[in-house]
């Protein structure tokens, strides 16, 4: 009982360590269209990588070596690169209802990819959790959405998938790498590779006044470097289908950022979109199947007098050992 107390314990840290990143996130679509120039998407994904990567490197003092470079490499331009001048683009092309419905289909990519990528089932309560919390942020978003514009829709679309690979090949690849040196490896990679293509299609870069100067400050600072390194640790220690449920955050907090800053009034049907994705998350975390399995084990032991066991959800059963059969001993 001890044990589990203590692994239901870790498991509620770690989660929230990992929520500081959706929270992080959800504050972008606002912090975009307000200070950052609209028609430099590429130059956008390069000021939000390089600096924040930079930084983290500094911290760190590591340099990949080996097989790291090219992983690096992959993941940077995955994870940051191209994920960040796409979310950018839907920034500018759709209403933030629309992109962050989008990017919440990203708990059920997790979960797909995570089976066949990392042999991490799907398990029932996490995959109602998903259901239940998309569902949420469709009833709390999906009002009267206009001006949908199909290329926005491909870049969310595009964004979601190529994150949601990177994060898995970010878990299978390295393991054991130290997060705060892997975030700006994956940071500076997917940075440089988009500047030539930056300066290619988008030519000089933007005159930044003040206000973007301290948007690319926060977006960096806050919701790049901190907020990767928070999500990287998450997946170090949670399932991916885990870790993809708390992004349902991500949302949640630009309905909430709205109706507190933008004065937006929060509708009925937004409150109960929030209640749906706070109980979708819940429901994905490891102590309500840990739970769940207890008491579907608790049942058959009280009939037959055992002691209860004390199951781990984020461990596959061992096998039972197979039984000797007797034989003739060698000689």
């Amino acid at each position: 009982m001890e044990a589990t107390a203590a692994t239901s314990s870790a498991s509620a840290r770690w989660s929230l360590v990992t929520a500081v990143a959706p929270i992080a996130w959800g504050t972008t679509y606002f912090v975009t269209q307000r200070h950052l120039p609209a028609d430099h998407p590429l130059y956008g994904a390069v000021f939000r990588a390089l600096p924040a990567g930079i930084v983290l490197l500094a911290l760190s003092r590591r340099r990949p070596h080996g097989a790291l470079w090219w992983k690096a490499l992959v993941l940077g331009t995955l994870n940051m690169g191209a994920f960040f001048a796409l979310v950018y683009v839907a920034a500018q092309l759709l209403p933030t209802s629309v992109a962050s419905t989008v990017m919440a289909t990203a708990p059920v990519m997790m979960m797909l990819l995570a089976w066949p990528l990392l042999a991490e089932r799907p398990r029932a309560l996490p995959a109602v959790g998903a259901g239940v919390g998309i569902a949420g942020v469709c009833v709390m978003l999906l009002t009267n959405a206009t001006g949908i514009d199909p290329l926005g829709v491909l870049a969310s679309v595009a964004a979601m998938t190529m994150s949601s690979i990177g994060y898995i090949l970010t878990k299978k690849w390295c393991p054991d790498v130290d997060v705060l040196a892997l975030t700006s490896w994956q940071l500076i990679a997917g940075g440089t590779v988009l500047v030539p293509v930056a300066i290619a299609v988008e030519g000089a870069p933007p005159a930044l006044d003040g206000g973007a100067l301290l948007g690319f400050a926060y977006i960096s600072g806050v919701a790049t470097a901190l907020a990767f390194t928070a999500w990287f640790t998450g997946l170090r220690h949670l399932s991916a289908g885990t870790v993809g449920l708390i992004g349902l955050l991500n949302p949640v907090t630009g309905v909430l950022l709205g109706t507190l800053v933008a004065g937006d009034t929060l509708t009925g049907r937004q409150g109960a979109g929030l209640v749906l994705v706070f109980v979708g998350i819940v429901l994905g975390q490891p102590g309500m199947t840990r739970a769940a399995r207890a008491l579907r084990a608790r049942r058959p032991a009280a009939r037959s007098g055992e002691p209860e066991p004390d199951p781990d959800p984020d461990l596959e059963p061992e096998p039972r050992p197979r039984e000797r059969r007797p034989g003739r001993q060698r000689a």
